[in-house]
Parts: structure tokens; C-alpha cells; sequence
């Protein structure tokens, strides 16, 4: 009975966050930089708190879940979002957890939510936003082509 509903409450996450934070966002941080290197796209990393900071959800729904950075992002960038859920119900597996721990190493040494990450191929930081982003979509779109 315990293993079924794990079971359900990681697919009832696993379908929140395709819903909340898009079809592109990658599962594996393998499959990013792979995916990156071989289409030559950047790579958008978002550290975020999906079932507790506030300003994060907000950047999902209003930039990231935009129709504009959606089509925009689609033929631009590879995604990955290193979520750091803190409700039991919500939490990731452990091979996912270490993962985003260890990018959270590499990125995001301070700890910030959200926190956005434009990276090369080669994973060579271009572009870093630190909180909810408050401009425009249209001008957080401009900001990633200026590089």
C-alpha cells in the first residue's frame, strides 16, 4: 500500500510540474548537456521550490509558462529545472535529488530561489538572474539573444 501511493504521489508531482512548467523541461541533466551539444543550443537552468517559494512559481507561470517564452524556447534553449520541493508528499527520488544537489554545487553555491542559469554547451555560464525576473517576457527573451 505505501509503494502504490509513493507511486501516485510521484506521478501526481511528475504531472504537476509538466503541466505548471512545460512540455521542455528536461528530466535528466544528462539528457540536457547531450541534448544541448547536439542541437547547439544554450542550456536554461532554474533552481527553483516548487511547493513553497512563491516568487519561483510566479517565474514558471508568467515567464517561463508564457505562450512567447514557450515558442521561443522550444527552437532556442534546453531546459532544465533543478526543484528543490520541501513537502514530504512532494519529494524527488534520491537519484534526481543528488543531481539537482550537485548542480546546485556548481550554480547555485548561495542558495537563491529562483535563481536562473544561461549556460553554454560546455556548461560555461553566460547569464545569471538572481530572484523573480520583473522585467518583460519579451525583454527576459532579449536579454538570452544578446548573448
Amino acid at each position: 500500500m505505501v509503494k502504490k501511493s509513493l507511486f501516485i504521489s510521484f506521478v501526481s508531482m511528475f504531472i504537476f510540474l509538466t503541466a505548471s512548467y512545460g512540455q521542455q523541461w528536461q528530466h535528466s541533466w544528462n539528457e540536457t548537456t547531450s541534448l544541448s551539444q547536439k542541437e547547439h543550443k544554450h542550456i536554461l537552468l532554474n533552481f527553483s521550490g516548487s511547493d513553497w517559494c512563491l516568487p519561483c512559481m510566479r517565474m514558471h507561470k508568467n515567464v517561463f509558462g508564457s505562450n512567447e517564452f514557450t515558442a521561443f524556447a522550444s527552437q532556442n534553449l534546453v531546459m532544465y529545472n533543478a526543484d528543490f520541493p520541501r513537502n514530504k508528499k512532494n519529494q524527488l527520488n534520491k537519484e534526481i535529488e543528488k543531481q539537482n544537489n550537485a548542480l546546485a554545487d556548481l550554480y547555485n553555491k548561495e542558495g537563491h530561489f529562483p535563481f536562473t542559469v544561461l549556460l553554454d554547451s560546455n556548461g560555461k555560464v553566460l547569464k545569471q538572474w538572481n530572484g523573480l525576473y520583473t522585467g518583460s517576457v519579451e525583454n527576459f527573451i532579449a536579454e538570452i539573444k544578446s548573448l
